[in-house]
């Protein structure tokens, strides 16, 4: 019997221009790559690392998705403040013209607004918004767009937050258009915990890849227990359920992802 595709929903792709470490200068995927198949992973949520003009850094993806177009899933970079007034310019660029399925905002960069949250439900695209521990953005955009479906990143923080995994789990429970991904989670406990009160249909398998081991995060996944239906879910039907319609991007000839792209 064929098994379930394995997804990674949350890896970073390509250059940025910041300078100050990996996040904002260089994300190549070429060993993520090695690593991911080695670990039994079938595609990849990619995204642009952090830059100051989203707009050129999506059409740098696009290249390098059309190289593993089999491999990789564009989700589109967008600063909310800065790109105001162009918003659904560059949305309605990525999913038409590059097939991207979703959105990816940084609350370092901004916090969604309504300009964003209206591109996403336009296009059916999931928002993956990393909050950086304010749980209380999850509150107004969740219950302000229901329509719309968000991923908070690491269970809300990436600072191993005790208590903001766990208000991001009530999160869950509450709010049937949020869920989360593992990606950076060491406490084990949060990911048991979330199992347990929202189920597996509300969690989603990301590495935060490329800097981290696809198949380190992956095996706390499969670590947890689950029966195989509930795993399933966990590391890939629940992010191909969200995932957008955008039409696939054509295909190029396969050959290493150089990261000047």
């Amino acid at each position: 019997m064929t098994r379930p595709p394995v997804i990674d929903a949350h890896c970073h792709a390509g250059l940025g221009d910041g300078f100050r470490g990996p996040w904002d200068t260089q994300a190549c995927l070429d060993a993520y790559l090695e690593r991911a198949a080695r670990a039994h992973i079938d595609r990849t949520v990619v995204f642009p690392v952090f830059n100051s003009d989203y707009a050129a850094a999506n059409n740098r993806l696009a290249r390098i998705v059309r190289r593993a177009p089999e491999r990789l899933i564009g989700f589109a970079a967008i600063n909310p403040a800065r790109d105001a007034g162009r918003t659904m310019r560059m949305i309605g660029r990525a999913v038409e013209v590059h097939g991207f399925r979703g959105i990816k905002v940084h609350g370092m960069d901004s916090f969604p607004g309504r300009d964003v949250c209206a591109a996403a439900r336009r296009w059916g695209l999931p928002i993956l918004v990393d909050v950086v521990r304010r749980t209380a953005a999850v509150e107004m955009l969740a219950s302000q767009y229901p329509d719309v479906n968000f991923i908070i990143p690491h269970l809300g923080g990436f600072t191993d937050d005790w208590m903001v995994h766990l208000q991001v789990i009530d999160q869950l429970v509450r709010f049937p258009n949020v869920y989360a991904d593992t990606s950076g989670v060491r406490y084990f406990d949060a990911l048991v915990e979330a199992v347990r009160r929202a189920g597996p249909a509300k969690l989603i398998f990301g590495s935060d890849g490329p800097q981290l081991h696809p198949g380190v995060e992956l095996h706390k996944v499969r670590v947890l227990g689950l029966p195989p239906a509930a795993q399933a879910m966990v590391t890939g039907g629940n992010i191909a359920r969200l995932l957008g319609p955008g039409a696939p991007p054509s295909a190029r000839p396969a050959g290493r992802l150089a990261c000047s792209l």
